[in-house]
């Protein structure tokens, strides 16, 4: 079966010095994407380059540029404190964004556009694992509403514009990310970079005990980022949402979107004391139950994409180690 891009494509990547961005980059490099001798690039313009909150400046970008396949990685992301303290930074933004990337895809015609949601898009009380079919199916867990609402609406504005213009914009919906060129910041971080952050510092600074946010009581799902990028590659090359074959909702039709994720969640407080364990922490672990939990669980079902050809390689304890390995506070 042919594959629906190809090396000579010009390909951008929007967010591709994040985390995220960074690792799809390597991974298209590595299946010979970008390489010169076959006409390809990967494009990844600076903030300073490319101004996504502008129409205008993306617009006048795709028309110099012309790119035929998008990858939209770009994102305003943060933890629990962040999301509940710029509420409005993180719902304006993100619409900005994606909205702004996918009309100009659109009015320039290209080829194939991959839009990266989140698993916070699901109801808060989600049947677990989570099926696709959970999106819109109750009420969305209230500390990162904004942001699950504006991602939300990048997987319906794509899935519009197929069905109304044949469009071929498909969408990905991870789990929790870890990994290379994580954000370690003290408040915006997410649970397992803020978690690293904590043990490693603690145990530089020979602290007695570390203080973590919530009970440790619920349940998380992590992929290594490296995982997700080869699942965007996989997709790019291989998956058709109008084909035969394709995955299907539990009513026959067509899934546009799709869930990535390792298969398997862990109990936040095994984390720390795994953490701990590595970086080699021996005081006690505090728990501040007047910090906020989020979603008590959330453990995507990733058959679909499985049945697909893809499947997560990188174990939760293989992946902690290497990215403890390459920081350093």
């Amino acid at each position: 079966m042919s594959k629906k891009i190809n090396k000579e494509d010009v390909i951008f990547l929007a967010g591709g010095r994040g985390m995220v961005g960074s690792s799809i980059k390597r991974n298209l490099i590595k299946n010979g994407y970008g390489a010169i001798n076959n006409s390809g690039k990967i494009l990844c313009p600076t903030r300073a380059e490319l101004n996504l909150l502008d129409f205008k400046s993306v617009k006048d970008w795709f028309e110099i540029n012309n790119p035929s396949v998008v990858i939209i990685a770009a994102a305003k992301v943060g933890g629990i404190y962040a999301n509940q303290t710029y509420p409005a930074d993180f719902i304006f933004e993100n619409l900005k964004i994606q909205s702004n990337i996918i009309e100009c895809a659109w009015i320039s015609g290209i080829k194939r556009l991959l839009f990266l949601g989140s698993s916070c898009i699901y109801p808060k009380y989600a049947l677990q694992p989570i099926k696709e079919e959970s999106l819109l199916q109750g009420k969305l867990e209230s500390t990162n509403e904004p942001y699950a609402i504006a991602k939300i609406a990048g997987i319906k504005l794509c899935e519009s514009l197929r069905m109304q213009y044949g469009f071929d914009a498909i969408s990905l919906m991870p789990s929790n990310l870890y990994g290379p060129n994580d954000n370690y910041h003290p408040e915006n971080s997410h649970v397992m970079a803020a978690l690293i952050r904590k043990f490693m510092i603690a145990k530089k600074q020979n602290l007695t005990e570390v203080t973590c946010w919530g009970t440790g009581n619920v349940f998380r799902e992590f992929m290594h980022v490296d995982d997700l990028a080869e699942a965007v590659t996989f997709c790019l090359e291989n998956w058709d949402p109008s084909d035969i074959n394709a995955p299907k909702d539990c009513y026959g039709k067509n899934l546009n979107f799709l869930n990535v994720g390792s298969g398997a969640d862990i109990c936040i407080k095994e984390l720390a004391e795994i953490i701990a364990s590595l970086v080699k922490f021996e005081g006690d672990i505090v728990w501040d139950n007047s910090k906020p939990d989020g979603t008590k669980k959330k453990l995507l079902n990733v058959e679909r994409i499985n049945k697909l050809g893809w499947k997560a390689k990188i174990s939760l304890d293989l992946g902690i180690k290497q990215t403890i390995n390459n920081i350093n506070f």
